[in-house]
C-alpha cells in the first residue's frame, strides 16, 4: 500500500508531477490508521446485488464526505485501447438520459450517427496513402454538422451543476491502475440528493459528449507525457520494467489507442466493469447509519449485478538481469531506479513502507541527507511504489542531478545507500523514529471526511475489509532491522533493476549530425 502523508520537504516541480501522473489521473489512496479508534464507528451494508457501502458516523460538522470507487482502472484498459478507464472517467460527468440534455431521444440518434461516421472515418483513414481523400473530407464534415447539432441539445454540465447548486465542494474523479474514484463533499441533508445521482449515472449513463472529450484526454496526455521529462521518462521506466503485464500502460493511455476509441468501445467497457458488485462506496460524516441504508437500499438495491470481471491473466516473468533506458528530452537531466516487489498481503510490503520513509521521508532521510546535504549531488531525491497496488509492483527511487553532476554520479551514490541497508543493520533507534513517524503519518488522514471515506473505501475494495488497515499497519509496527535488511538483500539486486536516465537532447549539428 502506497502512503499519502509522510512529512517531506516542499516538492520541487519534479515531484509534483509524478504526484500528477500517480494521483492526478489517480487519486493517492490515504493509508492506514488505528483500526481500534474505528470500531463501533462504521457501519458496513451489503446489497443483495453485491454493493458495498461503508457508514462511518462523526458528527463535527452537518456535513459528508463520499467516496464511490469502481475496482477498475488502466490495468483493465482492453487491448489496444489503452486510456479507456480514464476517458470514462471524464465521460460520468455528462449526465443521464433525463440530466445533461434538453431531447434524449433527437440526441440518441444524433449519437448513433456519429458513431457510424467515426467507424468510417476511422476504417478509411486506416487505409493510410490508399484513403479516400474526398471521402475523408465528407465524413469530417458530416461529424462536425453531427457535433453542431449535438451541442444544440446538451445541457453542459448539468450534473456537476446540481451537485454544486446543492452546496457541494471537492468534487472530483480520477483513475489508477487500479481503481477509478469519484469524491464529493455534501451537506449533510443531500444524502439522498447523491444517492439519486450516483446511483442514476451507475444505471443509466449516457456517453454524450464522447468525441470532444477523447480529445481532451489526448491534450492531458501531450501535456503530462510528451511535453513533461517526468512523464516521459516514468512511462518510459515502466515500458522497460514491466514487459507484460497492463502495468506497462500508462494511465493517461497511447495517443495511437485514443485516437481509436469509439463510444461503442466504451458502452462495452461499462457494461464490462461498472457493475454494482464492482464498487465500494464510503460516505464519512455526520449520518445516521439506519438512514443512510433506507436510502443506500432504495436508490443502489434494483441495479442489477454482472459477472465479476476477471481482470488482467498476464503474470510479469520474472526480471532475469538489469535494465537501463534512455531518454532525450530538451531538460535537465533525471535518473529513476526501480526494483520489483511484491504487495500487500505479501509480508514484504509493509517493510518497503519502512524502507522508503528511511530513504526519503524529511531532511534527516539516508539518500536526502547524503545526496542533498552532504556531497550535493542532487537538488531532490525522492521514492515511491508505482504503478498500482493489485498486481506485483514496483519501489521507484527517482532524482534529479545538481549540475555539473551527472545520473551516473547520483546513481552510484543511491545504490551505495541501498546496498547498505542490506548489509548493515538499521539502528533499532533509528527505525523506532521511523516507526512513529509513519504511525503518525497514518493518523493524520482520519481527521477529514475525505480522509477517512478514502481509507475505507481503499482497504475494503483491494482486501476486501476495511479492517485490514489495522492489520497493516501492525504488521508495519512490527518491522524490525533484521526483516529490513533481509529484504534489501533480496530485492535491492543488478539483476531486478532498472534503469532510466534522461539526458538533453542533443543540438542539432552536433557530432552526431556531422558523422552523417
Amino acid at each position: 500500500m502506497r502512503p499519502s502523508g509522510h512529512p517531506r520537504p516542499p516538492l520541487p516541480a519534479v515531484r509534483i508531477l509524478l504526484s500528477a501522473l500517480l494521483a492526478g489521473l489517480t487519486l493517492f489512496p490515504a493509508t492506514p490508521a488505528r483500526a481500534q479508534a474505528l470500531e463501533g464507528k462504521v457501519t458496513r451494508i451489503t446489497l443483495d446485488n453485491g454493493m458495498r457501502f461503508l457508514v462511518a458516523r462523526r458528527g463535527v460538522a452537518p456535513v459528508f464526505a463520499a467516496n464511490l470507487r469502481f475496482r477498475v482502472g488502466s490495468a483493465d484498459d482492453p487491448g489496444g485501447g489503452s486510456g479507456l478507464a480514464h476517458l470514462f472517467e471524464h465521460l460520468a460527468f455528462k449526465g443521464t438520459s433525463t440530466i445533461g440534455t434538453r431531447d434524449a431521444r433527437q440526441e440518441a440518434g444524433i449519437l448513433d450517427a456519429m458513431d457510424r461516421a467515426v467507424m468510417d472515418l476511422l476504417g478509411e483513414t486506416d487505409r493510410g496513402e490508399k484513403a479516400d481523400a474526398a471521402r475523408l473530407k465528407a465524413l469530417r464534415e458530416e461529424l462536425a454538422s453531427l457535433q453542431v447539432s449535438l451541442q444544440k441539445l446538451t445541457v453542459k454540465d448539468e450534473l456537476s451543476q446540481i451537485l454544486t447548486g446543492n452546496g457541494a465542494t471537492g468534487l472530483n474523479a480520477s483513475t489508477s491502475p487500479d481503481l477509478t474514484s469519484y469524491v464529493v463533499a455534501l451537506p449533510a441533508n443531500r444524502l439522498e440528493l447523491w444517492c439519486a445521482l450516483e446511483s442514476a449515472r451507475l444505471r443509466d449513463p449516457v456517453l454524450r459528449e464522447f468525441y470532444s472529450e477523447r480529445d481532451v484526454v489526448m491534450e492531458e496526455r501531450r501535456m503530462r507525457i510528451d511535453n513533461q521529462p517526468q512523464g516521459k521518462l516514468y512511462e518510459q521506466l515502466l515500458l522497460a520494467a514491466f514487459q507484460a503485464h497492463p502495468y506497462r500502460s500508462p494511465t493517461a493511455g497511447f495517443l495511437s489507442d485514443l485516437e481509436h476509441l469509439t463510444r461503442p468501445a466504451a458502452m462495452e467497457f461499462r457494461r464490462r466493469h461498472y457493475l454494482p458488485n464492482n464498487a465500494v462506496g464510503a460516505l464519512a460524516g455526520d449520518l445516521d447509519p439506519a438512514a443512510a441504508e433506507r436510502l443506500i437500499r432504495r436508490y443502489f438495491g434494483g441495479i442489477p449485478a454482472g459477472p465479476a470481471p476477471a481482470g488482467p491473466v498476464t503474470v510479469e516473468p520474472p526480471q532475469t538481469g538489469e535494465r537501463r533506458i534512455a531518454v532525450e528530452f530538451d531538460a535537465e537531466p533525471q535518473l529513476m531506479i526501480a526494483f520489483h516487489k511484491a504487495v500487500w498481503p505479501n509480508p514484504d510490503d509493509p517493510v518497503f513502507q519502512v524502507i522508503d520513509s528511511l530513504l526519503t521521508s524529511g531532511r534527516t532521510s539516508r539518500l536526502f541527507r547524503r545526496l542533498v546535504l552532504e556531497t550535493r549531488v542532487a537538488t531532490d531525491v525522492y521514492s515511491l511504489q508505482a504503478p498500482g497496488d493489485r498486481y506485483p509492483n514496483l519501489f521507484l527511487i527517482g532524482a534529479i542531478p545538481r549540475a555539473p553532476h551527472t545520473p551516473a554520479e547520483v546513481e552510484a551514490g543511491i545504490l551505495q545507500e541501498v546496498r547498505k541497508l542490506a548489509t548493515e543493520p538499521v539502528e533499532e533507534r533509528e527505525l523506532q523514529k521511523i516507526r512513529n513517524q509513519v504511525e503518525a503519518s497514518f493518523l493524520y488522514p482520519l481527521r477529514s471526511n475525505a480522509g477517512l471515506a478514502s481509507q475505507l473505501s481503499y482497504f475494503e475494495i483491494l482486501t476486501g475489509d476495511w479492517n485490514n488497515l489495522g492489520v497493516y499497519k501492525e504488521a508495519l509496527m512490527a518491522t524490525t532491522p533484521s526483516k529490513v535488511q533481509e529484504l534489501a538483500h533480496r530485492t535491492f539486486t543488478a539483476g531486478n533493476r532498472t534503469v532510466a536516465v534522461l539526458t538533453r537532447t542533443p543540438a542539432a549539428g552536433g557530432a552526431g549530425e556531422a558523422e552523417r
